[in-house]
Parts: C-alpha cells; structure tokens; sequence
C-alpha cells in the first residue's frame, strides 16, 4: 500500500485534474510526470508512452509496478485502497446516484470536446476555430442541463454534491465548471453548479489541483 504513486498527466487536461483532487481529498503523497498533450505534435503519441497507456491518453496512476488507466477507474481504486475520507456515499442508492453524475460528465461530456475530437475535427472537416468553441460549448451547455436538474431533483444533495462532503462526482464537475469557462459558456442558468463549484474551490485539496497551479503549467 505505500508503494510510490506517480500520476502521468497534463496540467489542463480535466481527466488529469480529477484524479488530482481524488488524490489531494484522499491525503496522497504522488509525484507528477509531465505529458505534454500539444507539443511536436503530442508527447502522449510517443512510442515509448505507448507502454504507458495503449489509448495514447492522459491520466496514467503508477502504483508500484501496477498502473491504473482511466481518471473513473482510478478514483474507485483509490476509494478502494484507501477509503478515508470516502469519495462515494455509504447506501447503494446514494452511490449508483453519484456514479451517474460522475459518469455523465466523464463519458457523455467530456469526450465530445476533448483535444483529440476538436483536432480531428479540424484536421478532417475543416472546422474553423469558431465552430470548433460553438461545438465545445454546446455539449457541456447539454450535458450541464441535465446535471443541474439532477442535483435539484435529490433531497440527499448538500454543500456538496452529495451531503456535505466532496466525492467523486465533485472531482468530476469542477474541472468540467474549468472547461465550460474557457469556452465561454454561459454559466447563469446552472445556479446549483456554480454554488458547489465555489464550494469546493474553497478547500485545499481543490485549489491545489487546479491547473494554473501545475507545475507544467505555462509561466
């Protein structure tokens, strides 16, 4: 279990960032390595990261000799190894709820502006950089609907998205609040969003793990 933890990642990559709020939350020591995701074409198509992770994408956690692929799949194996502070919510109900926050975030969201859709779509359609922002913003403009009538719907939500502790599901959210700034989307009518964001970049372990605080970071 105290074997060194090393997280591969890229300071405004939000994959990378919600692992490092999980870890931050979970009171973990790691050492971060570096990927840059645009650099002479992207360091994570290198041959040798390959080995790393066949997907050619970022977060990687090396535990020991083991690593743990995907930022959903990291977190849970955290929890797992170390479930204090938990990330998830004692009943199976509150769970599966949580999950499905996270989820809608990391795999209905996410991936539709992630870096290598928006360079395909540019690399193969054409699409100039104004319709590249338009596209960004508006699947996280639908997927941010849909979770804010989530959160409203569940007497369970608290401070946080779940009770009054952060989770999983704030490691997700936050730095999709990130994206969703960068691309201009109007953030007014998600008020419960906004509220839990400014929450959770309150503690420590949020703002710690913000990219601007990186040290890959620009400048």
């Amino acid at each position: 279990m105290s074997e060194h933890l090393k997280l591969y990642g890229y300071w405004r990559s939000s994959a990378a960032y919600r692992v490092r709020i999980a870890l931050n939350l979970k009171g973990l020591h790691y050492e971060q390595v570096p990927v840059h995701l645009i650099r002479d074409g992207g360091e994570q198509h290198a041959p040798d990261y390959a080995s790393t992770h066949p997907q050619k994408l970022v977060p990687v956690l090396q535990h020991g000799e083991r690593k743990v692929r995907q930022s959903l799949a990291i977190m849970e194996y955290l929890e797992e190894l170390w479930p204090d502070p938990p990330l998830l919510p004692l009943a199976a109900r509150d769970r599966a709820r949580i999950r499905a926050l996270a989820l809608l975030i990391a795999c209905d969201i996410h991936p539709l502006n992630n870096l290598r859709v928006l360079q395909y779509l540019e690399r193969e359609w054409n699409a100039p950089q104004p319709e590249r922002d338009e596209w960004v913003r508006h699947w996280i403009a639908e997927g941010f609907r849909a979770f804010e009538a989530m959160l409203v719907e569940d007497l369970s939500r608290g401070a946080f998205c779940e009770g009054d502790s952060p989770g999983i599901a704030d490691c997700c959210l936050v730095p999709q609040v990130y994206n969703a700034r960068r691309f201009g989307v109007d953030l007014e009518p998600f008020p419960t969003i906004r509220r839990i964001e400014a929450e959770c970049l309150a503690l420590p372990a949020f703002d710690a793990a913000r990219p601007e605080r990186q040290p890959d970071a620009p400048g």
